[in-house]
């Protein structure tokens, strides 16, 4: 059966009347490009109409490894099926006076890098379509992204709520900085949505949460916390970095906004700093213009790097998924080992919670093993193929020891159930027969 033409293709059959059209299918902002036809015109609003139309009706339909492929194609100008990297810092106007239209505009993305570029944009288009919202801003790092999530919504005298297991990095935020500022936090004790619900207060602006959160694996029912944070007349971030738009989708559930490290599963590479917050137009807006003012912007060439990572994601979730749990499988049978910290386990505390929520249960896990620090620290000494270094999500396995990182207290990692013998590991794409192969062997006396 015939289908209908895509967008790209519909400019194309029209390529005689005008050389581009105006479209920014995600955001519905109209940006300029070169036409031989004012973008006010009659025949220019009737393509951008056709097209937005159109294309949105097709990627509600698209799976995970389509729209990966095929959003924010418009966004990218030129012919080359590989988009071209925009590494450059500004751009030429036709005439002196386009600098004030320019200007004036949310976003532009042939005005000047900070404000925004062609490749930002379409890895910013491709984001907020895999999690169903209104719009992305990518950023320089997760961190960037959790700080404009949270600074445009909360002043003086407001109160933030975040979760047990939380980034170091998130917490630090809230009590350092923004505490000097007057905005005051409360730290639950627990995943339940009832420790977060008895942590709400008057002045709550703002809940933070992280599933599965890092380093516990820890999951809060999204769908709950929205309902509770809504009755309060609050928002709810969700950090869904363990998770990826592949297992999870924060906004179908209620929230407000998602946030990720793009650095990890997004791009998957360990080779790019990068973060994206996703969520409503009009927080967009709001976290633009400190982006703009502040400066965390993703560079041109990193926002190409972290679309080409996109492109695979669902093909590496797919393995992530799968050697995790076989991982964990193994894991937990093992006599030497105490607790594995893994949803997918029916052992985990949440496992029916992440069935419901969760596609998958991720490539992050971690690990206690009897006899404490030390058996932790030998165990990881020993493996051959999980290569130890900080981050994760990247193709390669990695081991960590949370327990040495000095970024927050002793007493503020075990009040997040970090436990002083806790292995955290990042189960990459290698064969499964040879990662539970190398686990065996170091977990051999």
């Amino acid at each position: 059966m015939a289908r209908s033409p895509s967008p790209k293709n519909a400019g194309r059959l029209l390529h005689t009347a005008w050389t581009s059209i105006i479209v920014d299918i995600e955001a519905g902002r109209r940006r300029r490009m070169e036409s031989l036809f004012p973008p006010e015109s009659l025949p220019a609003r009737f393509v951008y109409s056709f097209a937005r139309g159109f294309f949105m009706s097709e990627t509600n339909r698209w799976g995970v490894a389509t729209l990966t492929l095929h959003a924010g194609s418009e966004d990218v100008p030129g012919r080359s099926v590989s988009p071209a990297i925009f590494q450059t810092s500004t751009y030429r106007w036709h005439h002196v006076q386009d600098g004030l239209a320019l200007s004036s505009q949310e976003a532009p993305t042939e005005f000047y890098a900070r404000w925004g570029h062609p490749n930002g944009r379409q890895m910013e288009t491709i984001v907020a379509a895999l999690e169903g919202t209104q719009a992305a801003l990518a950023t320089s790092s997760g961190a960037a992204a959790m700080t404009l999530a949270l600074v445009p919504w909360v002043g003086p005298g407001d109160h933030v709520v975040l979760g047990r297991t939380i980034y170091g990095e998130t917490r630090n935020l809230v009590s350092r900085i923004l505490g000097r500022f007057g905005v005051r936090h409360t730290i639950v004790d627990s995943p339940d949505s009832a420790a977060y619900e008895s942590a709400i207060e008057a002045a709550t602006r703002v809940i933070v949460t992280e599933t599965p959160a890092n380093p516990t694996l820890d999951c809060v029912d999204i769908a709950a916390l929205a309902k509770l944070a809504h009755a309060h007349g609050a928002r709810l971030v969700v950090d869904s970095t363990f998770a990826t738009p592949v297992n999870t989708r924060p906004a179908a559930l209620g929230a407000d906004a998602v946030v990720h490290s793009a650095t990890k599963y997004l791009a998957g590479h360990s080779d790019v700093v990068a973060g994206v917050l996703a969520t409503d137009s009009e927080a967009i807006s709001r976290a633009w213009d400190y982006l703009r003012i502040t400066g965390p912007v993703l560079g041109p060439f990193d926002a190409w790097l972290v679309t080409r990572g996109l492109r695979t994601l669902e093909l590496r979730m797919a393995r992530h998924n799968a050697n995790a749990l076989a991982v964990a499988r193994l894991l937990e049978k093992h006599s030497a080992v105490a607790r594995v910290h893994y949803p997918g386990l029916t052992s985990h505390p949440a496992h029916a919670l992440a069935r419901r929520q969760m596609k998958g249960f991720g490539g992050m896990l971690s690990v206690e093993l009897h006899g404490g620090e030390q058996a932790g620290l030998k165990f990881a000494s020993r493996l051959r193929l999980f290569v130890p270094a900080t981050s994760l999500g990247g193709v390669e396995s990695l081991v960590q020891f949370p327990a040495t990182l000095a970024r927050i207290t002793e007493q503020e990692r075990l009040a997040s159930g970090i436990e002083p013998g806790l292995v955290r590991l990042s189960v990459g794409c290698e064969n499964e027969a040879d990662l539970l192969e190398d686990v065996d062997q170091a977990l051999a006396s």
